[in-house]
């Protein structure tokens, strides 16, 4: 991330900073701990909404009005602060989407053209349900070969299983980059490098890493890379697909319609130049714009200082949860951040979500969108608090007391 300045880390500050953080719930102070899921908002990107709806709406790349050409600009420069937050190395190779799931999607659909039957996809036991389905629909019809990397009790990838499944017919290997479940971070440089020496192109969803961690993906070397706006301080709706110029250009289009095309007859069509052929129809220009301005608030911060402090809550609050007898954390892996699991025997994570909701905190529970993940646990699900770096040790006491008060409740 390029900071011009680096604004000083104050939590207490910070939290001046989302308006949604300051509210009550059933009479308690709120405890947001549904980051993974998506996170608040900050002030100056909910102003950028109201700027753009207010004063700035119109649409894109086709206006010669006044409007049209400042919100054009607005929606590129956001393309361009997309590409320097990730370090991709052209603005082209920035594509919009509606996020991960989206992205993901496009990948499976245009590059899944490029494959034949016999061919072969590898992805991993904790993905997202996003990073699965979309694999299974482009198998079934392409007739390609489907495999998943196994993980340990810990939730770790067993990487020497990843190095015996990886041949000359591996073409996509498509990995977490942290698991939304587990707070696992898998080792992405290893998984890339290992894939590229058997020709296979990589694709790293890094819908629970932006936020979390510096991602740089020219370092990184990944092929596709891809995450959500709403994850990362940003509106809904919008997300980002991130890909190598040269295979974007070989890829087909994804959809058809307008702004991405270069000429239509009612004989042939020739497609529009990167990023827009890949981004058919009116975008979602406010999601763009403010997606950047998002990015932004994240620019004034060490990256580096939000990860340890991050790093910090969430070994704290295992710790915590490692008192109690009858908590089985799931997900333990040595490399882990920004989520804590657990299931308590005899008792659903329904029940603990609905008590902890009515103290006031914000828990995910269920299986996450990972059930394979579940299934290899054996479990029907968990309870997941998930951080973001305006959250607190204060508040994870008293998540902690609420835990003890609603398992004494239910027990």
């Amino acid at each position: 991330m390029e900071n011009a300045t680096t604004r000083k880390m104050s939590v207490r500050e910070i939290r001046q900073d989302f308006p949604a953080l300051r509210q009550q719930v059933y009479g308690k102070n709120l405890i947001y701990f549904d980051n993974g899921a998506t996170s608040q908002k900050p002030q100056m990107v909910l102003d950028a909404i109201n700027q753009y709806y207010s004063m700035d709406n119109a649409n894109i790349h086709r206006g010669v009005h006044h409007l049209s050409q400042k919100a054009t600009s607005e929606y590129e420069e956001a393309r361009e602060t997309i590409r320097r937050f990730i370090n991709a190395e052209k603005k082209d190779e920035i594509i919009f989407t509606k996020g991960t799931t989206d992205g993901i999607n496009l990948v499976a659909s245009s590059f899944g053209e490029l494959l034949s039957a016999g061919d072969e996809i590898i992805i991993s036991a904790m993905e997202h349900h996003s990073n699965i389905v979309p694999w299974q629909m482009l198998a079934e019809r392409k007739k390609l070969v489907l495999k998943v990397i196994p993980i340990n009790k810990r939730g770790e990838l067993l990487l020497e299983d990843y190095q015996n499944m990886l041949s000359s017919k591996t073409k996509l290997v498509a990995i977490t980059h942290i698991s939304n479940s587990l707070g696992t971070i898998n080792p992405v440089e290893q998984i890339i490098e290992s894939a590229h020496a058997v020709g296979a192109k990589v694709l790293i969803d890094g819908a629970q890493s932006v936020q979390h961690t510096k991602v740089d993906v020219q370092a990184m070397n990944c092929d596709f890379f891809v995450f959500s706006g709403h994850k990362v301080f940003g509106p809904t709706g919008i997300g980002v697909l991130y890909g190598k110029e040269a295979l974007l250009d070989e890829m087909p289009p994804y959809q058809g319609g307008g702004d991405m095309i270069s000429k239509v007859t009612f004989e042939r069509t020739t497609y529009n130049e990167l990023p827009f052929k890949f981004e058919a129809g009116t975008p979602h220009i406010a999601g763009g714009i403010c997606l950047g301005t998002a990015l932004n608030y994240l620019n004034q911060f060490d990256s580096k200082e939000l990860e340890e402090y991050e790093r910090d809550l969430t070994e704290y609050a295992q710790e915590m949860l490692e008192t109690f007898e009858n908590i089985t954390l799931i997900g333990t892996a040595k490399n882990k951040t920004s989520v804590v699991s657990f299931h308590i025997p005899g008792i659903h994570p329904f029940d603990i979500g609905t008590l902890l909701d009515k103290q006031g905190i914000a828990v995910r529970t269920g299986h996450h969108c990972t059930q394979p993940l579940m299934d290899f646990y054996q479990i029907p699900g968990t309870i997941r608090a998930s951080f973001a770096f305006y959250n607190t040790r204060e508040e994870i006491d008293a998540f902690i007391a609420a835990v003890e008060k609603s398992i004494s409740m239910l027990g």
